[in-house]
């Protein structure tokens, strides 16, 4: 089914409008993928807040060009998927968890920014902790000390009433 120039328009104007939000690009090809188990995948991004999208490769060139992106132009070869993203670990997570289980579903290329990663460093960057557990670790980090300090102020009565006890104990 071919699309008129306006359906081309919008979806370059769709595609290029998640682009400009985006910090992460991850492409992949779903060649022979059964289209139930793309539906799965597609709830999952859905989920998880990532732009998902088997789009005509020539429209998708024409959205990165002029973003950061536009280095992926050259890797547009074949049937592909797009996830798209806010947060990078997000899509690199959720894409690469689907291609563990569905080996029909290979990544090929990501991006974040102008950088290009190979499907290893896809891997890689799914296998790191996602934004809100590094910020909780960060969270605790900080606590720790004021933590400590609190119960080392709260130490100092403790003992002084324990001391009371076992005096009043032995009289």
């Amino acid at each position: 089914m071919s699309l008129n120039l306006e359906e081309k328009k919008a979806i370059i104007a769709e595609v290029g409008g998640q682009i400009a939000d985006a910090q992460a690009v991850v492409i992949a090809e779903y060649r022979g993928l059964e289209a139930g188990q793309m539906t799965q995948l597609r709830v999952k991004t859905r989920q998880s807040g990532v732009y998902f999208r088997v789009v005509k490769n020539s429209l998708v060139r024409r959205a990165v060009a002029d973003t950061p992106f536009e280095g992926l132009a050259k890797y547009m070869v074949g049937p592909l998927a797009y996830g798209i993203g806010s947060d990078p670990v997000v899509t690199a997570k959720v894409l690469h968890e689907f291609a563990k289980t569905n080996d029909k579903f290979v990544i090929k290329v990501g991006a974040i920014g102008d950088s290009i990663m190979s499907s290893k460093d896809v891997a890689a960057l799914a296998a790191l902790p996602s934004r809100e557990e590094l910020l909780s670790k960060l969270l605790g980090t900080m606590q720790a000390p004021i933590a400590k300090f609190v119960q080392t102020l709260n130490e100092v009565p403790t003992r002084f009433v324990r001391g009371l006890a076992s005096v009043r104990d032995k009289k």
